[in-house]
């Protein structure tokens, strides 16, 4: 993240102008995924033109928006970048909420945790839990094509009932998921996962399939 934060102080430089984005530079989500692995579901940025760090740090505590991401408590990681253009510094504050990074497989196990809390908390018998191949081809397909309508999913409805969805806290089931999961007639479940980056979500997204019948 400092590097994505360097990267743009040395285009302010060159710039001679504060800007969060200029002609043809990614956003900053993309400008962040392309610097880091980290998984974010939050980004802010900082910019400031001073005589020194201390000054700057001053200037944007007394800026309500900017002394709003330098204190939001949800951010947990930042990366800072400056260049000095004779006696003045460019700099830039990027800020983000870093999430757990999760395996394919622990993702599922988080997922399938919910259907047995929901099916639990529905007052409904536990579900058997399968794991089919194809779940997870589906998840992949989606993701694959930066979209929850493919092919693959659309195959499967023909069987059974999908939830398709993207998630980034897998331990959290979506609005909709209470009310299908609630249903008498149901016997098992199989989860399908698939983690990517995508221009939709550039820093990344945990793509989803869950099967019911």
């Amino acid at each position: 993240m400092s590097q994505a934060a360097r990267t743009h102080a040395e285009a302010m430089f060159l710039a001679k102008q504060l800007s969060h984005r200029f002609d043809g530079e990614p956003s900053l989500p993309q400008r962040l995924a392309a610097a880091t692995r980290t998984q974010l579901d939050q980004e802010g940025e900082n910019v400031a033109f001073d005589f020194d760090a201390a000054a700057a740090q001053q200037h944007l505590m007394l800026s309500p928006p900017h002394r709003s991401n330098l204190l939001n408590p949800a951010y947990n990681v930042v990366g800072l970048g400056a260049v000095r253009n004779g006696d003045r510094l460019y700099i830039v504050q990027d800020f983000g909420h870093a999430l757990p990074s999760y395996s394919a497989a622990q993702v599922k196990e988080l997922i399938a945790a919910a259907v047995v809390r929901t099916r639990r908390q529905a007052n409904q018998p536990a579900l058997a839990r399968r794991d089919l191949p194809e779940a997870d081809d589906a998840a992949c397909s989606m993701a694959q094509a930066d979209k929850l309508s493919t092919s693959p999913v659309h195959q499967l409805a023909q069987r059974y009932t999908v939830l398709s969805y993207t998630s980034l806290h897998p331990e959290a089931l979506p609005e909709n998921a209470g009310h299908v999961l609630s249903g008498q007639n149901l016997r098992s479940f199989s989860v399908g996962a698939c983690y990517a980056r995508t221009e939709t979500y550039p820093t990344g997204v945990y793509w989803v399939v869950l099967l019911l019948d």
